[in-house]
């Protein structure tokens, strides 16, 4: 799992950002927010405009690292107000009794620096994208001494006439892993599993036109009367008290109803909150049982705070083996009852990362209103 994540000089980081996982303050209740004595559930506070989502989006960056999808561009990518060419990505992960710890440099969407990755506190190998200079220092560690390092070089030399729009180099950890023949156990083969299911959730997305393919194919599968109970069940779960039918219409689609003595067609009828309800259930269907950590951006935009409550605990109670980390401006859930103070977070106007426990002087209890206490000023020096 993800222990630690540090970022510097990218878009309004400029200096480095830190999100420690293993800081564990010792509560004793909340426990269902903590696995392996790290950090499993986190929620972060944070203004208009203070980086939720440029946060968000380069925790998930080490993906297109080892996948080799094509980044998408999205935007100034290094930060306007420093002298520093590149934007530094560092992660640490924990498996098992190995800790990893892989970092990279980015000079643009598409180009790298350098990579470098060690395990257990010993260097494996180190990149230099720029100079062209490679340290294979310690491959007989993870068993990958016999990669045949002269093709990557050449590689390398090769990726000299790319465009800056063009597929992004070729990463020596996404080389490790495609051509070397990894034990199943391997440190290695946990990394990348973990790595490529991560996952980020907007809000953005979450609308949604309820005239499209998706929805047709997620009615097909409401078909299903278990499927339809149990999204139904989660419906009534959140505040939103219905039945529901799905029927087949002449065009051989299926069509979802809300059900009273007549049937009511739900993407004619449906409020903003329920479809924004559907598309959380119907993406963490395909995407939150498989992910490893599931980055939720303002997940709370279109809710009620006490239905933005219910969902956390439905991620805490239906999805314990994910990291996940949720965004919110919304000081309503700031509370005791939801998480704790080491796993509640203030993202600051000017970069910082802090967790309620080290905002304040006081021992945080879990009597304490930490929402009153927000708004009286508290943890001011820190937003």
């Amino acid at each position: 799992m993800l222990t630690k994540f540090e970022l510097k000089n990218y878009k309004n980081f400029k200096e480095k950002i830190t999100l420690d996982l293993t800081k564990v303050g010792g509560y004793q209740f909340s426990t269902d927010c903590v696995k392996n004595n790290v950090l499993n559930k986190v929620l972060m506070y944070g203004k208009n405009a203070t980086g939720k989502t440029n946060f968000g989006r380069a925790v998930i960056d080490i993906r297109q690292i080892i996948s080799g999808n094509k980044r998408l561009a999205d935007g100034i990518f290094l930060n306007a107000s420093s002298e520093e060419n590149s934007v530094l990505f560092s992660y640490t992960f924990q498996f098992g009794d190995n800790e990893v710890v892989y970092q990279y440099k980015r000079l643009s969407q598409s180009r790298l620096s350098g990579e470098e990755l060690w395990i257990d506190g010993r260097q494996i190998y180190q990149v230099d994208f720029v100079n062209k200079k490679c340290e294979f220092l310690n491959l007989s560690i993870i068993n990958a001494e016999t990669i045949n390092i002269d093709r990557y070089i050449l590689a390398l030399d090769t990726e000299d006439n790319l465009e800056e729009d063009s597929v992004s180099q070729i990463p020596f950890l996404r080389w490790l892993i495609n051509n070397t023949a990894f034990d199943s156990d391997s440190v290695i083969i946990s990394l990348a599993d973990y790595v490529l299911n991560m996952r980020m959730m907007t809000t953005g997305r979450i609308g949604g036109n309820l005239f499209t393919r998706g929805y047709d194919a997620f009615f097909e599968q409401l078909a299903d009367k278990k499927e339809l109970d149990k999204f139904e069940g989660f419906l009534n779960y959140m505040g939103v008290s219905c039945r529901l039918a799905v029927e087949r219409i002449p065009d051989g689609r299926y069509e979802l109803y809300f059900k009273y003595k007549k049937l009511v067609p739900f993407r004619e009828s449906a409020s903003r909150g329920t479809v924004a309800l559907l598309n959380i259930y119907r993406r963490i269907i395909n995407i939150a049982k498989k992910s490893t950590l599931l980055y939720l951006d303002e997940y709370d935009a279109f809710f009620h705070y006490e239905m933005a409550e219910k969902l956390i605990i439905y991620f805490k109670q239906n999805f314990p083996d994910s990291q996940m980390i949720f965004t919110t401006h919304n000081t309503s859930l700031m509370s005791n009852r939801l998480l704790r103070p080491d796993c509640l977070f203030i993202l600051s106007e000017k970069g910082n990362l802090t967790a309620l426990c080290d905002a304040t002087n006081r021992e945080l209890r879990e009597g304490h209103n930490l929402r009153k206490m927000y708004i009286s000023g508290e943890f001011e020096e820190f937003e």
